[in-house]
């Protein structure tokens, strides 16, 4: 992809390239400021998992919860780790209108292990509005343990934007509601707020 391309992925796994959009200089500071909001969002689940909830467990009796078969500490890359959220992803019940791309935000070296971050973004386009109006953040947190033997499974936490808890692949039943509540949230903000 060139520096003007992004890649979108549908749950189906149709990916499709587009061009980015030109940007000046208050495109650059809103880019300054959204990059600043990330970090805090990522380093609020670093805390977090420096300090783990209790069990954040929310399945319903006689539910599955899907998972996949996570690549293991040795064999992990960020490319690979990308194309596992998506896998991951795509046995999410969401319609299948939904549209994401997962994109790498950044590696942090600890002591015992190494932190993957990425952000996946969702959006719903429709006939009348190809262009969507708001999208919803999931964070991913991949973490490759550098004492564990390499064989073993990365460790995969995520949280959606806006709401503080953790989620494990497996644990958590994914809601399509909660992607639907972040864009309403936004909607009702930038409604509440005069240009």
């Amino acid at each position: 992809l060139s520096p003007n391309q992004y890649s979108v992925t549908s749950p189906s796994g149709r990916r499709d390239t587009a061009l980015a959009m030109e940007t000046g200089p208050d495109d650059r500071a809103l880019e300054t400021k959204a990059s600043e909001f990330v970090t805090a969002v990522l380093d609020s689940a670093h805390r977090a998992l420096s300090c783990p909830s209790s069990d954040s467990s929310d399945t319903e009796p006689g539910h599955q919860t899907p998972n996949i078969g996570w690549v293991s500490c040795g064999e992990f890359t960020v490319e690979r780790g990308r194309d596992q959220i998506e896998q991951y992803m795509r046995t999410w019940e969401v319609h299948p209108s939904w549209l994401f791309s997962v994109q790498f935000l950044q590696e942090k070296e600890l002591k015992f292990k190494r932190q993957f971050h990425y952000r996946a973004l969702w959006s719903l386009p429709t006939r009348r509005s190809p262009v969507p109006t708001g999208t919803a953040a999931v964070y991913f947190i991949i973490e490759a343990s550098k004492t564990k033997a390499q064989a073993l499974p990365v460790e995969v936490r995520f949280l959606v934007e806006s709401s503080r808890t953790l989620h494990v692949p497996g644990k958590t039943r994914f809601r399509e509601k909660w992607l639907k509540d972040v864009i309403e949230s936004k909607a009702l903000l930038l409604d509440a707020v005069d240009f």
